[in-house]
């Protein structure tokens, strides 16, 4: 018996009844033989950790345009926070940690540079729209490693797309990371807003911190142990009503007053200019783009709007202006 077959036993032994086992999996589009150490979704979460959509993540705007200062999230920190919570949660209730921590690290793989400034930038010009947990899928199944994908298991890739809100997971541990990405955003972004100086810790209203705790430990703890109360021997991942009405408050109160704040977003202007701009130049330059993205639009026979989108969303921060600047910038005038 090999090591996986080994810890796919443990799993059948361990896991609760409502857990996706590994051995259970749907498969992968392209069948393939198994590794004898690492069973399928442990195998996944490797394949997307040593991707390089996940390592631009570093460099791609979470909330706050080009921050002064060290500490702010990147995308990069955020889906690394939303995994730890993800397997806070699954580990409690004896769910798949692997399945878990794999859709985390991949939920977000498709998502631009600004942002979610730069999705909608995408979303208003290109024809097909764009929405980035559409793209993060594109990411896995067709654009790394030139284009053949990552070839994930069904489970990973439904997780993935079904992240939003909006969004049906079909596995508890796909709706562990649904919650845990609101988890995450509603609570570092209070703190990155309280760096930044675009709220006070009293701004905050008292109605949530009572309910929720007054620090971004305390809100995470009561977050994170409610998530496990209320979803404990159950077929879904829910809150309860009190913790749940008083997070979608404080999420609308952080839409007030940071995710629409000209201190925190007054940038915003220029990045969709930004992208905008680099969409309508590809789009009448598409031989500018990198030769595998149109080895891809050869291949696959996509609108050429969707690979000009593929390229652009891939992009980290730095590189968009890179580029804005070499297309739009008279060299004489860069500095």
């Amino acid at each position: 018996m090999t090591i996986r077959e080994q810890l796919e036993e443990r799993e059948l032994e361990y896991l609760s009844s409502y857990a996706t086992k590994s051995i259970a999996s749907r498969g992968r589009k392209r069948p393939e033989p198994q590794c004898d150490l690492r069973p399928v979704f442990q195998r996944d979460r490797d394949r997307i950790l040593h991707c390089k959509a996940f390592r631009r993540l570093k460099q791609k705007t979470q909330v706050f345009l080009y921050p002064k200062g060290d500490h702010y999230r990147t995308r990069l920190t955020h889906t690394l926070e939303v995994s730890q919570n993800a397997r806070t949660i699954a580990k409690a209730l004896r769910l798949n940690e692997d399945l878990v921590e794999a859709i985390a690290l991949g939920h977000d793989l498709g998502h631009t540079p600004f942002g979610h400034a730069g999705e909608r930038a995408l979303a208003s010009v290109s024809p097909s729209g764009f929405s980035h947990n559409i793209q993060s899928v594109r990411v896995v199944e067709y654009l790394e490693k030139q284009g053949q994908g990552l070839n994930l298991t069904w489970e990973v890739v439904d997780g993935i797309e079904n992240h939003k809100t909006s969004g049906n997971p079909h596995t508890l541990e796909g709706q562990i990371v649904r919650l845990s990405d609101k988890i995450a955003y509603v609570n570092h972004d209070i703190d990155d807003a309280i760096r930044g100086g675009i709220l006070r810790i009293e701004d905050i209203p008292k109605c949530y911190t009572d309910i929720l705790g007054m620090t971004t430990r305390e809100r995470l703890n009561t977050m994170v142990h409610d998530v496990i109360i209320s979803s404990m021997d159950r077929d879904k991942i829910v809150m309860s009503p009190e913790i749940q009405d008083a997070m979608s408050g404080l999420r609308e109160f952080l839409f007030e007053r940071v995710y629409t704040n000209q201190d925190a977003k007054g940038e915003e202007g220029k990045a969709i200019h930004m992208i905008t701009s680099l969409y309508q130049y590809y789009m009448e330059h598409l031989e500018a783009m990198p030769e595998e993205f149109l080895t891809i639009l050869e291949e696959r026979g996509e609108p050429e709007e969707m690979i000009v989108c593929d390229y652009i969303a891939g992009m980290t921060d730095n590189y968009a202006v890179k580029k804005f600047q070499e297309y739009f910038i008279p060299e004489s005038w860069k500095y």
